[in-house]
């Protein structure tokens, strides 16, 4: 561990320093090269941090829950399949929030055992890129499910190509905050009706990054028209969604609801997506470099279910910790409101988390 240590710390310092002075002559290449050098180092200090902490990334090891029924969005591949594996040993319901249910419920039953699954867990339509999509869903959620307990925003896209909704939301914004803030203001209702029938509060749980760290809020370019980096973006929306889960706190303990708010990082974990890349075919160093999907899975189980966390709504966790954000704009009360409300003011919602369903019906 600690020859991989010491070789990555001096590899990534070279790699650095190439690439700064590479650019050095070149303002605009340079800024983006600082960006990357940033993002860069982000991913280099997780990986120390998980494994100096890997002792306390422990979990909670799951108890009989079976009255708890949990919306989990993304839940079929990568580090949602192995929270919901956790969720499924604690005998919860699991409403799974999907692109293709068809696809999920064959990944599920690929990947966790029958006894586990049962009849416990169901599927159905919901893309984080379309909002309306997001509405439907929260219809479903309300006829079949009036109380749930659990909201787990796992879903998410990692820096990719420029795309943009039909409404002009950039990607990253859509999927990992937009939505899951639409949605998490549609199942408020749901959440309290949770809370009240089993004597316990609900909890939401938006799962983060320590890229947010690198992140901004520009309220002059939020869906990055003028200038489009990917991994800023993806940095940005990581931000937003800390700092809402920071807000939502807020604003629960104001209304009086029994509901509270968890950002998990899970750290940098061995799912799909990092299939192509480079260290995936270095021999020794994907151990080194990745979490397995379990470990990474431990945090976010821990920010839904740990029993001690009653009444520290609104933290950042990673390790199975809290930890106050390196970014001081992700707590900031006056930066989060306004964040809240400029989103609330995008979406179109007036009255955060009291949506009537039966007026939208008629």
């Amino acid at each position: 561990m600690s020859i991989f240590a010491i070789v990555s710390f001096i590899l990534t310092i070279c790699i650095l320093l190439y690439l700064y002075y590479e650019y050095a002559g070149d303002a605009i290449k340079r800024r983006r090269t600082i960006f990357e050098i940033k993002m860069l180092w982000m991913g280099t200090k997780g990986n120390y941090e998980d494994a100096i902490m890997k002792q306390f990334n422990v979990g909670t090891q799951p108890y009989k829950q079976a009255q708890k029924i949990v919306v989990l969005t993304g839940g079929n591949k990568g580090i949602g399949l192995g929270v919901l594996r956790k969720l499924l040993e604690c005998e919860m319901t699991v409403v799974l929030a999907v692109r293709n249910p068809k696809e999920a419920k064959e990944s599920v039953e690929k990947n966790i055992d029958a006894s586990l699954v049962q009849n416990r867990v169901s599927y159905e339509v919901c893309d984080m890129f379309d909002i309306d999509t997001v509405r439907r869903f929260a219809e479903i959620i309300h006829e079949k499910y009036p109380r749930i307990n659990l909201l787990i925003n796992n879903a998410g896209i990692l820096p990719a190509p420029y795309k943009v909704t039909k409404e002009g939301y950039i990607s990253q914004m859509a999927i990992n905050y937009l939505g899951h803030f639409m949605l998490t203001h549609l199942l408020i209702p749901n959440l309290r009706a949770g809370a009240e029938a089993i004597g316990i509060k609900s909890r939401v749980v938006s799962v983060a990054s320590n890229v947010h760290e690198v992140g901004l809020i520009n309220y002059n370019d939020f869906h990055c028209k003028k200038y489009y980096r990917a991994s800023m973006a993806y940095a940005n929306s990581k931000l937003a969604q800390i700092m809402f889960t920071y807000e939502l706190e807020r604003v629960c303990r104001k209304e009086g609801w029994d509901i509270q708010s968890f950002a998990p990082h899970p750290g940098v974990v061995d799912t799909d997506i990092f299939q192509k890349s480079l260290v995936n075919h270095i021999p020794g160093w994907k151990r080194f470099l990745f979490k397995t999907v379990e470990e990474g899975a431990r945090t976010i189980v821990f920010a839904a279910i740990e029993p001690e966390l009653e009444g520290k709504g609104g933290a950042y966790l990673t390790n199975c910790l809290i930890k106050k954000p390196v970014n001081e704009i992700a707590y900031n009360d006056a930066e989060c409101e306004k964040l809240f409300k400029y989103t609330c003011n995008m979406l179109n919602i007036e009255n955060f988390g009291k949506e009537n369903f039966n007026n939208n019906q008629e």
